[in-house]
């Protein structure tokens, strides 16, 4: 049983990893359309494309005799609230292994969703459906997030049913490991917005942001970018926050109920009388971790979550480019932000949707922080060296991101220019 903060620090320091022993982990969701009617996919189609992918060796995951998801080795296939699909890939040893495995999965994806008639939208944003369109699903832990949810945050059921991101998990290898990492990585959620901003179209229209997404994630219960991020978090600083903040729900013999009215201390302390006063365990504490919303978290990993989803063409130059500078130039990357006043990240921050690579931080635009931490995370993966059989290393991924800042454009701008010739919803749809 968790009783006190000391469990808790304990907890994050058993994440801690050799150098030699990190790992990489990617997860990525996909919105999901019926082919005739351009509607977002039910939870009966779901079903049905979840019992083709086990022709592929996937097995069901149920809860109440309900599937919600898919298994098979290392990886998981889950449902979100408005039936997107989310892969939660293996722990990899780097980026090559990384992208394949998301490639494998889009083989088996693209086979499945041709033969019942979906299609695939790559986005950050559903750029089609209003929210009272989008179909529900029997998850049990989604009925209590939509009714409490929007009372922190008036974009909460937006961020539930109409968002796609990509998450990055990595590892750290000491306590002051961790402090550098994830004082970096806050830093860098304006630039993570800007650059990876794919999320401009909202119900058929340009919504005026490159990144759509983000903004409905700055207002929504749980989320954001808090001010002590960046006050050189450690274990125990991190420990105060996560036992302070609310729990979203409570989980009692299969039930979920709701968390409003506690906060995880309350929990260590004895104090919910609807499921007897018990105390927590780690399965409690990791689902408490998993249900803080903010731009980046700590579990025993490290997670990015300032990234929209993006096409199959680009989806692996995210987790390389934050590859690039964690595990392979952290020192300089940490030198370069560590001149950055909080102030003004945190406002380029609420600028970055709308005003994508234009947001000015420091006295440059992010189109120049983006260019110049891209070379910062090719150094680090021409440190790491890590070849494929062809004898190319992980820089490789990057070149997308160099395409998209030598055209000082993004994926957003891609997808307004793509949609705006003829507005027809067929250019929203992976090829």
């Amino acid at each position: 049983m968790i009783i006190n903060k000391e469990y808790v620090i304990n907890y994050f320091n058993s994440g801690i990893r050799d150098t030699k022993d990190f790992k990489i982990g990617i997860e990525h969701e996909k919105f999901l359309f019926d082919q005739n009617e351009n509607k977002r996919a039910d939870y009966k189609t779901v079903l049905k494309m979840f019992g083709e992918l086990s022709e592929f060796g996937w097995k069901p995951i149920t809860e109440k005799q309900n599937i919600i998801g898919l298994q098979k080795e290392g990886k998981n296939i889950t449902l979100e609230p408005g039936n997107q699909i989310e892969l939660s890939g293996d722990k990899l040893n780097n980026i090559h292994e990384a992208c394949s495995e998301s490639h494998d999965y889009l083989f088996e994806l693209q086979q499945v969703t041709k033969k019942i008639g979906l299609k695939i939208v790559s986005a950050g944003f559903d750029p089609i459906s209003t929210l009272s369109e989008v179909p529900n699903n029997p998850k049990q832990r989604y009925e209590v997030m939509t009714k409490d949810m929007p009372n922190g945050g008036s974009l909460s059921l937006d961020m539930m049913y109409r968002t796609c991101g990509t998450q990055l998990n990595l590892d750290y290898n000491s306590e002051q490991d961790f402090i550098k990492k994830f004082k970096i990585i806050n830093s860098l959620v304006p630039i993570s917005i800007a650059l990876f901003a794919n999320s401009s179209i909202v119900e058929k229209k340009n919504s005026g942001y490159m990144s759509y997404r983000s903004k409905v994630w700055q207002d929504t219960s749980r989320g954001g970018l808090p001010e002590v991020f960046f006050d050189n978090m450690n274990f125990e600083k991190y420990a105060d926050f996560a036992i302070n903040f609310p729990l979203l729900f409570i989980q009692s013999d299969r039930e979920y109920l709701s968390g409003k009215n506690y906060t995880f201390l309350d929990f260590m302390n004895g104090k919910i009388k609807e499921i007897s006063n018990r105390l927590p365990t780690e399965d409690d504490l990791a689902t408490h971790l998993s249900t803080i919303f903010t731009e980046n978290r700590l579990k025993k990993y490290i997670e990015l979550r300032s990234m929209d989803t993006c096409g199959w063409d680009c989806l692996c130059a995210g987790p390389a480019f934050n590859t690039g500078i964690l595990y392979g130039n952290l020192d300089e990357t940490y030198e370069l932000i560590s001149k950055w006043d909080k102030s003004k990240i945190i406002n380029a921050y609420f600028e970055a949707p709308k005003k994508g690579f234009n947001t000015e931080l420091m006295g440059k635009d992010l189109l120049y922080w983006s260019s110049l931490l891209l070379n910062l995370s090719k150094k680090g993966l021409e440190n790491r060296d890590v070849l494929n059989k062809s004898g190319e290393n992980e820089k490789k991924f990057l070149n997308h991101l160099e395409k998209l800042i030598d055209n000082k454009t993004t994926n957003a701008d891609h997808m307004i220019n793509k949609f705006s010739k003829n507005e027809n919803l067929n250019e929203l749809y992976d090829e």
